[in-house]
């Protein structure tokens, strides 16, 4: 895939998903009351639809109103967004926040500073296996197999008797790489699987064995997160970007804009309008689509750091307390401006 070149700078890769492949996207309204002067701010996120505020956010003006122009990249996996992140390519990273954790737990300085959604994932299978059980001898695909959706899929296997050792794990990448390599091999037996491509899988054949909501209850998937040093340095910004997003959910989530963001997500996704409204739906589903202004789920982020120290055997098999990990004081003053 040749990378797209960015309008602002350098050549960067960006991805966008259609059905089940990836294609160059660039360009955002710019509303004309807009200041002049933006500070540019990279987000880097994995491909697809949980991103709906974030892109509603760039067409629709909310952060360019707020002095921003956000640089959306796309990542491969999650190896190259802790690396970025870690490394200073980008700002701010919205994806499964145990990827920050993973990386509290490697010495890097990373605090998650407010929660977006519970994954949305199901587990998907092979029209042959009818129940977990089934996955014993099979392969479960992944991206990175220590963080995250990874865990999930573990501790849904271990739950049902099949135990690590009892199954293989093979490392893939993001959520359309996993459901690509399911299509063109039999062999890749298992996947979580989320929006848009849980709906791809269902209509290719693929078999759900439920929601990872039901299978294992409340769980904090996909937020943002930050070096600690940039946050601290750069206050002011992370707020009108907090504010921003969290004034574009509640865009995303209005029943009176229906149908331009099934177009937004027709455009960004470059799917049908058929599977973007089916998309739209599960987004908009208030149990399982994107929480309410990007609130962060307490008791979902005890449950993933509860999986995580079981599956990983890290802290001695006890989480230590949440604020090791998450400040969300930038988060409340984000919101105390939007309710100003």
């Amino acid at each position: 895939m040749k990378p797209a070149r960015s309008p602002r700078g350098p050549r960067r890769r960006s991805l966008v998903i259609g059905l089940g492949a990836a294609a160059a996207l660039a360009g955002c309204a710019t509303p004309t009351a807009a200041p002049t002067t933006r500070e540019r701010l990279r987000v880097k996120v994995f491909p697809g639809a949980q991103n709906l505020a974030l892109f509603a956010g760039i067409a629709h003006g909310q952060f360019a109103q707020r002095g921003m122009d956000v640089d959306l990249q796309f990542t491969q996996n999650s190896v190259e967004l802790r690396d970025g992140l870690a490394q200073g390519a980008f700002e701010i990273a919205v994806a499964a926040v145990d990827n920050a954790v993973a990386m509290r737990e490697a010495g890097k300085d990373v605090v998650i500073v407010c929660g977006g959604d519970n994954s949305m994932n199901e587990l998907f299978v092979q029209p042959d296996i009818r129940s977990v059980k089934d996955l014993r001898g099979k392969t479960l695909i992944v991206d990175a197999p220590n963080t995250a959706y990874a865990l999930q899929a573990k501790k849904i296997l271990k739950n049902a008797g099949v135990l690590p050792g009892e199954y293989a794990v093979k490392q893939v990448g993001g959520t359309f790489q996993r459901i690509k390599a399911m299509r063109e091999d039999h062999a890749n037996s298992a996947s979580t699987l989320n929006p848009p491509f849980s709906l791809q899988a269902a209509q290719g054949g693929l078999h759900s064995l439920g929601r990872v909501s039901d299978l294992l209850g409340p769980y904090q998937a996909s937020g943002a997160f930050v070096m600690r040093p940039w946050a601290q340095a750069h206050g002011d910004l992370l707020e009108r970007y907090l504010a921003a997003w969290i004034a574009s959910t509640r865009w995303a989530l209005d029943p009176a804009n229906r149908e331009p963001a099934i177009a937004l997500l027709m455009q960004r996704l470059q799917i049908a309008q058929p599977l973007a409204a089916a998309t739209y739906a599960a987004l908009t589903d208030p149990r399982n689509g994107l929480a309410k202004d990007g609130a962060f789920d307490a008791p979902g982020f005890a449950n993933l750091l509860a999986i995580r120290a079981e599956l990983e055997g890290q802290w001695g098999g006890h989480p230590p307390a949440q604020d090791r990990f998450v400040d969300l004081h930038w988060y409340r003053r984000a919101l105390a401006m939007q309710r100003a």
